[in-house]
């Protein structure tokens, strides 16, 4: 009798290292989830609350999110701007191994966390700098929607289905941290890297400017196995792109097709768009699970 394998250990390459955050909102809290599954030691520091609770906006606009942005993360109150402020977020910096921010550049020199002046004073210390934009346009004020339609992926008035900039520029930051250790650990000294999150924007928008998710792409809704189509009693998500894929879609709807060109004529849309608006969700799902067709309703 053979035994199932154990699952694998969960990795914890950031066991052991300690991780200070300044940065508000989403991007950074967004990174410290990361960096806390990876073993980091979190803690972060935040303003005063005005009237009590959370010194991050966040906790008081959504404190449900909050809640799960800071589980498992140690939260310290602390006022930069005082000598009390200062003095305790130095005696952090002395046990930290990567100061995670968000503020501005001017904002950070104010506060005398000027990278060049840290690196004197903590050597084997590294930043990680999440900003707006890079270099120059660091100053430039900004948001998540602002970024992305720089980007060009904001197409109509409809805002994006979520803070996509953010969420991937979190992504970058803990990525960062993670080059920073390594870093560490084979020069025994601190780095600065900067991370903007309209270059994560710009990351999400490489599809679109190789052209695969423009209206003429393939993945745009050029191609009829690849498209959102109404049904009875709601929508459906088909995702039927490889010719194996998209054969068997045009199949279960009855319609022929030559080959994989053919699903990029206007005939072929209206045929399957009419076949799939007299399914129900319920027929459709089963008729995926019988033909291998890669689809999702939705109410």
């Amino acid at each position: 009798m053979t035994t199932a394998p154990r699952p694998a250990p969960t990795l914890k390459p950031l066991r052991g290292v300690r991780v200070l955050s300044l940065a508000l909102n989403l991007p950074g809290p967004a990174a410290f989830m990361r960096l806390r599954t990876m073993g980091a030691t979190c803690v972060k520091a935040e303003p005063p609350a005005p009237r009590g609770g959370s010194g991050d906006p966040m906790g008081q606009y959504n404190p449900t999110a909050y809640a799960t942005l800071h589980a498992g993360i140690k939260v310290v109150s602390m006022d930069l701007k005082s000598e009390k402020g200062q003095a305790t977020l130095h005696k952090e910096l002395a046990r930290t191994d990567v100061l995670l921010t968000s503020f501005r550049p001017s904002a950070l020199h104010k506060l005398g966390l000027g990278w060049q002046g840290l690196r004197k004073r903590y050597p084997a210390l590294s930043m990680v700098a999440i900003v707006g934009a890079p270099g120059a346009r660091a100053e430039e004020p900004g948001h998540d929607l602002t970024y992305l339609a720089d980007a060009g992926l904001v197409t109509g008035l409809d805002l994006p289905a979520t803070l996509f900039a953010d969420m991937s520029g979190a992504i970058m930051a803990s990525e960062a941290v993670l080059q920073a250790v390594l870093a560490q650990k084979t020069s025994g000294k601190g780095s600065f890297q900067e991370v903007a999150l309209s270059d994560a924007a710009t990351w999400l928008a490489l599809p679109r400017t190789w052209g695969l998710t423009l209206p003429t792409g393939a993945i745009g809704g050029a191609h009829a196995g690849y498209r959102v189509y109404a049904c009875k009693d709601g929508r459906v998500a088909v995702a039927a792109l490889e010719p194996h894929f998209a054969a068997a879609l045009c199949a279960a709807a009855g319609v022929p097709v030559t080959d994989f060109r053919a699903l990029f004529q206007p005939e072929v849309h209206t045929a399957i768009a009419a076949f799939v608006r007299g399914k129900t969700r319920q027929q459709l799902d089963k008729l995926a699970a019988e033909n291998d067709i890669p689809l999702h309703t939705l109410a």
